[in-house]
Formats: structure tokens, C-alpha cells, sequence
């Protein structure tokens, strides 16, 4: 599979909100997920998001639940992440990645594949 086409990203005020943008047209798999990560600096890469390309199911973590927002549209072969009210700690590279497994309700990192090129969030005052 080809790698994802990120989008989006910059640098807000805190309790301000950007849209990240994800591309899958390279993406040939019958079913799929789509998951966003992050890492901060001096961090480890943790999860965010993660929704089936197929039928629409989310998984959120529980520091962006009520937040951020994930979707999809089929017919631009796009995924987009909502985030807003945004935290200094919400300072990260962002990146969306594959899941063939199409099994968000898991969202183990280690099964994504065909990562995105990375898209810098900054919150700063």
C-alpha cells in the first residue's frame, strides 16, 4: 500500500481548533481502518483516534474524548480530525496511518501501516 497524504495542522492559540486531513486513494483493501497518533517532543507516539473506513465506528482516547472529532468521506477518500479546545498538551506531530485489520475497537498501534508523512500541531499562548 502507498503511504497516506497528511494535510492540515499549524499553530493555534490555546482553546482554538484545526482540522487535519488524511488521504487514502492509494488504499486498495476491501475494508480498513484509518487511526491518527501523535508524539510529542521527548515522548513516546500514542494513540488518538481511530474509525472503519467501512461502517463509520470510532474509538477515541480518553484524553481527546469530547474534543476532537474523526470522520470520513467516501467519496473524496478522505479522513479528517477535528480536533478543538486545544490544550498546549495536544502539541504534537500528528500522523494517520492504515489498520487492514479494520479493527479500531483494538487500535493497536502495531498493526498500522502506510503511515502519513506527519503534520505539526503547535498550541502555544
Amino acid at each position: 500500500q502507498v503511504p497516506l497524504v497528511q494535510s492540515g495542522g499549524g499553530e493555534v492559540q490555546p482553546g482554538g481548533s484545526l482540522r487535519l486531513s488524511c488521504g487514502y486513494s492509494g488504499i486498495t483493501l476491501g475494508q480498513f481502518a484509518i487511526g491518527w497518533f501523535r508524539q510529542a517532543p521527548g515522548k513516546e507516539r500514542e494513540r488518538v483516534s481511530c474509525i472503519s473506513v467501512s461502517d463509520g465506528s470510532t474509538n477515541y482516547a480518553d484524553s481527546v474524548k469530547g474534543r476532537f472529532i474523526i470522520s470520513r468521506d467516501h467519496t473524496k477518500n478522505m479522513v479528517y480530525l477535528q480536533l478543538n479546545s486545544l490544550k498546549p498538551e495536544d502539541t504534537a506531530v500528528y500522523y494517520c496511518a492504515v489498520d487492514p485489520w479494520n479493527s479500531c475497537p483494538l487500535f493497536e498501534e502495531e498493526e498500522f501501516e502506510s503511515w502519513g508523512q506527519g503534520t505539526h500541531v503547535n498550541i502555544s499562548s
